[in-house]
């Protein structure tokens, strides 16, 4: 007899050397990142900006990527049990990354770069949306591979039974719930395509457009998404809409705005 639901209980373990594990999330969280310096590696190249100026921009991007998803999570998520327990803010391997504050992060560390950069600020932010996106997809998918951030209770044939995740908060091993991960890395694979398409296109160009393009799509694909995602922490229990969704409305209007005024100056400049 077939089941009409996927079982998932995969180990987050790939291996451990004594005291040294390897997990998935860590190993396609690497990956993420590797791959987005090799797109970012083309784009400098091609557009003459030397390899030094990527490294260190790397740097800015990666420390403002952890430090900022840690904070957000601290800060946005569970900000009384941190106040209570604050040697638990740096212990990043314990969990506890949200994608919002690793947004801001990111903007943070690319202001603080292009201080001392040849580039500006909206040619860095046009760029940085295309790699982003292609990490957000790899990190969902280490999610997946943790059973983490699962989806509402689903019966579809698709459905998942998130077993190590179903035994933790005490249901059958066979409650099966929508494997959000997949869907938001399924559409962040296709926004990565879709950016980087327009990129090669000319769109990078028009200063601006790329970026707005990929906060109005990426933020408001998460807006959605979260209706079909369990709720993280409690308090959000008694929310209209959970916390990622409030998180997630600024940036889509910041993306409308910096889209309108991008379209402003480009007839200004055709004028």
């Amino acid at each position: 007899m077939l089941l009409n639901y996927i079982i998932w209980n995969p180990d987050p373990e790939i291996f451990s050397i004594g005291p040294l594990s390897v997990r998935w999330y860590g190993l396609l969280f690497a990956t993420g990142f590797i791959f987005g310096y090799i797109i970012f590696q083309k784009i400098f190249k091609k557009e003459g900006v030397s390899i030094e100026e990527l490294d260190r921009f790397t740097i800015y991007v990666v420390l403002g990527t952890v430090l900022g998803a840690r904070f957000g999570h601290v800060c946005f998520y569970e900000p009384e049990y941190y106040c209570s327990h604050p040697s638990e803010i740096i212990k990043i391997w314990h969990g506890g990354l949200a994608s919002h504050g690793a947004a801001v992060g990111i903007l943070l560390a690319i202001w603080l770069f292009v201080r001392k950069s040849s580039k500006n600020l909206l040619w860095l932010l046009d760029r940085i949306g295309i790699v982003v996106a292609l990490g957000g997809a790899f990190i969902r998918l280490g999610n997946l591979m943790n059973s983490e951030i699962v989806g509402v209770p689903s019966k579809l044939p698709w459905a998942f039974a998130f077993v190590s995740d179903n035994i933790t908060r005490g249901l059958p091993e066979n409650f099966t719930r929508h494997p959000s991960q997949i869907y938001e890395a399924f559409f962040y694979f296709l926004l990565f395509g879709l950016l980087y398409f327009l990129y090669q296109k000319g769109w990078g160009k028009k200063q601006g457009y790329l970026f707005s393009w990929f906060l109005i799509l990426l933020f408001g694909f998460r807006f959605i998404i979260e209706f079909f995602k369990d709720i993280q922490v409690n308090f959000e229990q008694t929310m209209v809409i959970n916390m990622g969704q409030w998180l997630s409305i600024p940036f889509v209007l910041g993306g409308i705005i910096l889209l309108f005024f991008s379209i402003k100056k480009q007839k200004v400049k055709q004028s």
